[in-house]
């Protein structure tokens, strides 16, 4: 018999509480470095003037170090979305081909004034958004217009013919950019009845002349990227490259940023509980699962196969006042969500650190399909954007 086994319980029990009361104490004494070290690093993410780094600089702080890419299938397509019309409605659709100038039926056709033949966009004129394209299964493209707006809603060839395009009056030279070349288009007419209906109802609704338009065959050379400086891809009528692609979850965390700066800078009480929906930034590609702005570090991704044709994410979007404007109503915020991206989303772009960025411009390598579900494949992630930039 030992010993420790003649002590009385009493005694035993006590004994055993030294034992674990040395024991947390030794464990305390381990753990206490690192508690410094963490306190430490916590301290040195503070200004000088004592308070803790903001979002932005948390932001530009995450981004300094490189990220490992997701696993395959921990990202998916958890939305297509398409805007035939440049500026108006878009549509939800559950899978789409792309070519390397973007989604099938994607910003083809565009509003412009018929006397500066200069495209019209909802940055100018907000109730453009209430204007609902359609595909229909007789091959059509109906546009129609708000109940309230006394417009009449009328049908377009969705694929025109070659005898159509060549019935068609063509403007050879339409501006989108100042300072960039020209595109060209064709002034659209209804599939049926009679001539310059489409013209007719879009002046009335816009309120001066206006014609809709569908891209020519000219091609149209896009800007290569700081990142890319080689670049060489053409596109329809996108402000500029093919695809957008944002990550679904990114809308959270605007939200959860807005709701801490209500009541200043003119954002309105009523954003105490609004949403943002995504399809204020007019997307086409939306996925979920690889977090808040996860495409921020990609470089290449594949869709619904790792063999399927690279998309080449060239550069962030960098955002202008359209974003403010309500699909919904057609009415542009003051603020929202404009001021609120100011606040945590800007130095991201090596270009263009001044603006705010949300989601990623990407060009395909080729041509495919993606489908809603669809796993996405990231093949390369971006190097620190830093140490690319000289």
């Amino acid at each position: 018999m030992t010993s420790a086994s003649r002590l009385p319980p009493l005694a035993l029990t006590m004994s055993h509480g030294l034992d674990d009361l040395l024991r947390s104490w030794t464990t305390l004494a381990l753990l206490l470095p690192v508690i410094l070290v963490v306190y430490r690093l916590w301290r040195s993410q503070r200004t000088a003037s004592g308070k803790t780094v903001d979002a932005k600089e948390y932001l530009a702080m995450s981004h300094s170090s490189a990220k490992a890419a997701p696993s395959p299938g921990d990202v998916r397509v958890s939305k297509i979305l398409i805007h035939p019309i440049k500026s108006c409605r878009g549509l939800s659709v559950p899978s789409a081909r792309y070519t390397p100038e973007g989604l099938e039926n994607d910003r083809i056709w565009c509003i412009i004034d018929a006397v500066k033949l200069k495209i019209i966009t909802a940055r100018e004129v907000p109730k453009m958004v209430l204007i609902t394209p359609s595909i229909e299964t007789d091959g059509t493209l109906k546009v129609a217009f708000p109940e309230d707006s006394g417009c009449e809603a009328f049908s377009i060839p969705l694929r025109p013919t070659e005898d159509t395009l060549n019935a068609w009056t063509i403007i050879p030279q339409i501006l989108l950019w100042p300072g960039h070349n020209p595109l060209d288009g064709y002034i659209c007419e209804s599939a049926v009845g009679p001539k310059g209906v489409p013209s007719e109802m879009l002046s009335k609704y816009f309120e001066k002349p206006v014609h809709l338009v569908y891209k020519g065959p000219q091609p149209r050379k896009i800007d290569a990227t700081t990142l890319f400086p080689e670049l060489n891809a053409t596109a329809k009528y996108q402000d500029m490259y093919p695809l957008l692609v944002l990550s679904e979850e990114s809308t959270v965390v605007v939200e959860k940023e807005l709701r801490g700066h209500v009541g200043t800078q003119g954002i309105d009480e009523r954003w105490r509980t609004d949403s943002v929906p995504i399809e204020r930034f007019r997307p086409n590609l939306i996925v979920r699962g690889g977090g808040p702005f996860a495409e921020d570090d990609w470089e290449e991704i594949s869709i619904g196969s790792e063999s399927a044709p690279l998309i080449t994410l060239v550069s962030k979007c960098t955002r202008c006042l359209l974003p403010n404007v309500s699909p919904e109503t057609g009415e542009r915020d003051n603020a929202v969500p404009y001021k609120v991206l100011m606040k945590f989303r800007t130095g991201l772009d090596p270009g263009n650190k001044m603006k705010p960025c949300v989601g990623c411009n990407a060009v395909p390598s080729g041509n495919g399909g993606v489908s809603v579900g669809d796993w996405v494949y990231v093949k390369k992630m971006i190097k620190n954007v830093e140490a690319s930039v000289p």
